[in-house]
């Protein structure tokens, strides 16, 4: 069997591992939601306190992504990757073990910010593993492949868990899968030293970003309940404008900065998170409100609302891995990205036709199966996009900074649809409408909405993207590159 042959097979079993290792976040966001009623019947939760269960991890997680993506660069990101893991599965089990609320809020914040740093790095190292444009793409596809399908395994899988066993097992299934994902990264992953070796961190940027994140996403996860005019959401706001007012005059200054503003001049990769952010938007309206419907409308229980999802996850899923790369390295990124996105606008507009005697066959898997379509093709070039003219001594803040313009876009859109949902729902409820009627009167404004923000993407992407697949690597880049391949 030739070298080559090898470092091939290598490569992509390194690939699996790293995939496994960022399910088993992606799970961590979902899987939680199903086991929140017996959490809080077992741990005396009240409504206010338990939403902390949820709130501590994305606060971290959000906070923390810039950051990570930083570090990694700074001092290796397979270093970072197993800190990560070990961080994520050591506070997993701190979870899985709570017998108080305490615990479970703080592991559930540490467990955040493993997520983070995981999350941060693994798209920087599969960059670096290949460097090849129609290997890269593939790499991709199988990263947007369990992007896509492990919000709603962590449905179906919380459900099955909580039931059969206890709510404890969501988090303690995560210790044998973090022991394996380290143990496989230490055979698989070369070890390098960091690409920015040599530059100090910038302790003033990390601090002001991270705060300034953290409040934000503070702001926008409690906007709802305190109100979004409140003095605490503008206050909250308003404060994590300055903290990212003062961040960016540091970076604009200092010598060896956290996120060297010049990022920003590489036109794809500033379209590409305004991007990310509107597309963000729109599918977290879809997943959280379509839910909705299911449940207040349809009336469908936890697990028949994961098993609704599961066409177009598995849609999503089967375009990530095969037909989406074949499309970049037919088209490009451009067409297929604007394409995609279209779908899933489409797809939108056809969930705000459904009425109050909905059927699932009728009115909800048709705007089902086109979001899967269109989410299937536009993941992989979108982060290709974002990622492809970027050095690798900055990969990893590049992939921290599109990992944050998608948790932000989602917090943020989904706050101000869900808060537009139910202004609507008040209003007609005033005039007089019948409860459900009501509901999903809200629940159409918050999809024309998000097929407004999923239309705008594309229309960026068709209009702004440069031509042209993926930037080329540089011939200074190669040796270091080949022998992260072996």
């Amino acid at each position: 069997m030739s070298g080559k042959h090898i470092e091939g097979r290598r490569r992509w079993l390194a690939l699996m591992v790293l995939c496994l290792g960022v399910l088993m976040i992606v799970l961590d966001t979902t899987i939680v939601n199903v086991a929140l009623p017996s959490i809080r019947t077992d741990l005396g939760f009240n409504e206010t306190s338990l939403v902390w269960v949820v709130n501590a991890y994305m606060l971290t997680f959000g906070g923390f992504l810039l950051l990570g993506g930083r570090l990694g660069d700074l001092f290796g990101h397979r270093r970072l990757f197993l800190a990560g893991i070990t961080l994520f599965t050591l506070a997993s089990l701190a979870c899985g073990l709570s017998n108080s609320q305490t615990l479970l809020i703080a592991a559930r914040a540490v467990q955040g910010f493993g997520g983070a740093v995981v999350s941060a790095v693994s798209l920087s190292l599969i960059m670096n593993l290949f460097t090849e444009p129609g290997e890269r793409a593939k790499a991709m596809g199988v990263y947007g492949f369990v992007c896509a399908g492990g919000g709603s395994i962590g449905v179906l899988l919380g459900g099955l868990l909580t039931d059969a066993l206890s709510w404890h097992w969501i988090f303690l299934v995560n210790l044998p899968i973090g022991v394996a994902v380290y143990a496989l990264c230490l055979a698989l992953l070369p070890h390098l030293p960091g690409h920015a070796a040599g530059e100090r961190l910038d302790a003033g940027g990390a601090l002001t970003v991270t705060l300034s994140l953290m409040l934000a996403v503070y702001a926008i996860v409690n906007g709802n309940e305190a109100g979004w005019t409140s003095t605490q959401t503008l206050g909250l706001l308003g404060i994590a404008a300055l903290l990212l007012v003062a961040f960016i005059a540091i970076e604009a200054r200092v010598r060896h900065p956290l996120m060297p503003l010049r990022l920003f001049g590489l036109r794809n990769v500033a379209v590409a998170n305004v991007m990310g952010v509107l597309w963000a938007a729109a599918m977290f309206a879809w997943f959280f409100i379509s839910a909705l419907y299911l449940q207040l409308v349809l009336g469908y229980s936890p697990m028949q609302v994961g098993l609704a999802f599961l066409p177009a996850n598995l849609i999503m899923a089967a375009f990530s891995l095969g037909l989406s790369a074949k499309l970049v390295m037919r088209f490009g990124n451009r067409g297929p990205l604007a394409f995609g996105l279209l779908l899933a606008a489409a797809g939108l507009l056809l969930f705000a036709g459904a009425p109050v005697e909905g059927s699932f066959l009728m009115h909800v898997m048709p705007g089902m199966t086109l979001l899967g379509l269109g989410a299937g093709i536009a993941l992989n070039p979108m982060l290709l996009v974002a990622m492809g003219d970027v050095a690798p001594s900055e990969s990893g803040l590049a992939s921290g900074i599109v990992n944050t313009a998608f948790m932000m876009g989602g917090a943020l859109g989904l706050a101000v649809l869900a808060s537009l949902a139910s202004a609507r729902t008040e209003g007609m409820a005033a005039a007089g409408a019948v409860p459900l009627a009501a509901l999903v009167g809200g629940y159409r404004l918050a999809f024309v909405v998000g097929a407004v923000f999923a239309g705008a993407a594309a229309l960026l992407g068709a209009l702004l993207l440069r031509a042209g697949s993926q930037a080329p690597v540089s011939a200074g880049d190669r040796p270091a590159q080949a022998g992260r391949a072996g």
